[in-house]
């Protein structure tokens, strides 16, 4: 899923409270119920990886994103406890 050579923007939808638990470096954070207001703040420029606690806020928020015009999106399954898990060990699990 890269176009260009360019790495994906990642797109954390969780809550602030979790952001503050566990982050994921460079993710730009939107939580979901905010991602209706601020469409505007997700970019077309380059693929798109949502990613939340587990995979199904941003398996959601993914499905959203490709009916409103944003093709090159893909969720992070198992989100970021899953990454926590089988990629880097240093990320908090919560």
């Amino acid at each position: 899923m890269r176009a260009g050579g360019a790495a994906p923007a990642v797109l954390d939808v969780r809550e602030d409270e979790e952001l503050a638990l566990a982050s994921f470096p460079d993710a730009r954070h939107i939580p979901m119920d905010q991602i209706p207001a601020r469409l505007n703040e997700v970019p077309t420029d380059r693929d798109i990886v949502v990613l939340c606690h587990s995979g199904g806020r941003s398996a959601v928020v993914a499905a959203y994103l490709r009916a409103h015009g944003f093709p090159r999106v893909a969720n992070l399954r198992g989100g970021i406890d899953a990454w926590s898990q089988q990629i880097d060990p240093t990320v908090p699990r919560y």
